[in-house]
């Protein structure tokens, strides 16, 4: 699947949509700002996995702070079958600078 901008997510965001967000930081990332994602640190994520079966034909967002741990953490779930899995271009860096206000 063709990831996604941070203008893209927020518009969805804003309007309401139901959307799995998969923020693959560490918590101490998280804690210091988030957009109310599902905090999943990368290092953990294969062992989510089979949490996570019930999305696996469903989208999926994934970001962290600049786009490489996620699209890591996109490639390997990927591989796992998982089919509708997006990419946040720019993560956190991006999401700030187009959205300083949060």
């Amino acid at each position: 699947m063709i990831d996604i901008t941070v203008i893209e997510l927020k518009k969805r965001m804003d309007d309401g949509e139901q959307l799995t967000i998969i923020d693959v930081r560490e918590p101490w990332e998280y804690e210091e700002f988030n957009i109310g994602a599902q905090l999943v640190p990368l290092g953990e994520l294969p062992n989510k996995l089979i949490e996570m079966e019930d999305y696996k034909d469903q989208e999926i967002i994934l970001h962290c702070k600049s786009g490489g741990r996620s699209g890591n953490a996109k490639l390997f779930m990927q591989a796992q079958g998982f089919s509708r899995v997006r990419n946040l271009i720019g993560g956190m860096l991006d999401w700030k600078v187009q959205f300083p206000n949060g």
